[in-house]
């Protein structure tokens, strides 16, 4: 058996408001680790219980999967996954794990490919949580800062965030429902009005023109969402006094993190980053619900760890 190769991934942060399916961003709140080891045969899970045992449902496992077929590989391959993005709060968990398993297969067998091709990939993982193939989460965790994606064919684009945005996550302490995301996008409306469309549509745009100006501000004030966010709120407990709590400790815009039920605020470094978490906990408090906030920045995308750098 081999030593074994490992590459670490970052959380993310998906739709980032009216970029439904389109934005995504790594941040340094929690990270996956996942490391390959070539066997003698079959493909196996070792994980702390968290995630499941069985290669067809476990977002890595799928990858690894596709990858070894893709590319004719033989012999088998253990899987050891560290979980550290927490499953179902709407941090990419699922698209850190499968980040990292496509570059660890990558560099393990040493395919050499691009960041695309190991976004496709990875994008294959989302399956096992999603139903269906999304790139919002992937394309920033194996990419690095903010990712836009478009589809058919897939093309997907990243610029780095301004050096002073900041992030903070309030994570409710709730119960997840099996499935959570395809749950999250039954709510979704079937018809969208014209005029939503376009303001959607505008803010989408200012974004992408704050992150390529590197204007922290302009992002914030863009982060308004008139068509998924009202669909989705009614799973958060205490949405509307998160939000409100937030912009009046001074945060530049607030959203939902990808499908929910984490709340994310965006500011600047320069702001009082602990009285915009402490509002935003005393607005999941309004429902009575507990929550724990983290604070944190863009960051780079999945990488090789070496052992002696390995996440404790």
């Amino acid at each position: 058996m081999t030593s074994g190769t490992t590459a670490r991934a970052p959380a993310s942060i998906a739709n980032l408001g009216p970029g439904f399916d389109v934005f995504g961003l790594a941040v340094n709140a929690f990270y996956d680790e996942v490391t390959l080891k070539k066997t003698k045969g079959g493909i196996t899970i070792i994980s702390d219980g968290s995630v499941p045992s069985s290669p067809r449902d476990n977002t890595a496992g799928i990858v690894v999967s596709n990858m070894k077929r893709r590319f004719k590989i033989g012999g088998g391959i253990e899987i050891a996954i560290r979980k550290r993005v927490p499953p179902g709060f709407g941090m990419g968990s699922s698209a850190a794990s499968a980040a990292a398993a496509a570059v660890a297969f990558d560099r393990l067998f040493r395919l050499g490919l691009d960041p695309a091709e190991l976004v496709e990939f990875a994008g294959t993982g989302e399956k096992a949580s999603a139903g269906a193939i999304h790139y919002d989460n992937v394309a920033a965790a194996v990419l690095g800062g903010f990712a836009m994606v478009r589809t058919d064919p897939l093309d997907v684009i990243m610029i780095e965030p301004p050096a002073d945005l900041r992030m903070c996550i309030a994570i409710p302490k709730i119960d997840i429902p099996k499935k959570k995301t395809r749950v999250s996008r039954g709510l979704l409306p079937k018809q969208v009005r014209f005029s939503d469309h376009i303001v959607n549509l505008s803010n989408a745009s200012a974004m992408v023109a704050g992150f390529e100006e590197k204007d922290s501000d302009l992002i914030g004030s863009a982060i308004q969402d008139v068509i998924v966010e009202p669909a989705r709120m009614r799973m958060i407990p205490g949405f509307s006094k998160i939000k409100d709590n937030a912009l009046k400790a001074g945060a530049a815009g607030v959203t939902i993190c990808g499908a929910g039920p984490s709340v994310v605020a965006f500011s600047k470094k320069s702001a009082d980053l602990e009285k915009i978490s402490t509002a935003m906990a005393k607005g999941f408090a309004s429902a009575k619900t507990k929550c724990m906030t983290v604070v944190c920045k863009p960051t780079k995308g999945a990488g090789i760890r070496n052992k002696a750098k390995a996440m404790p």
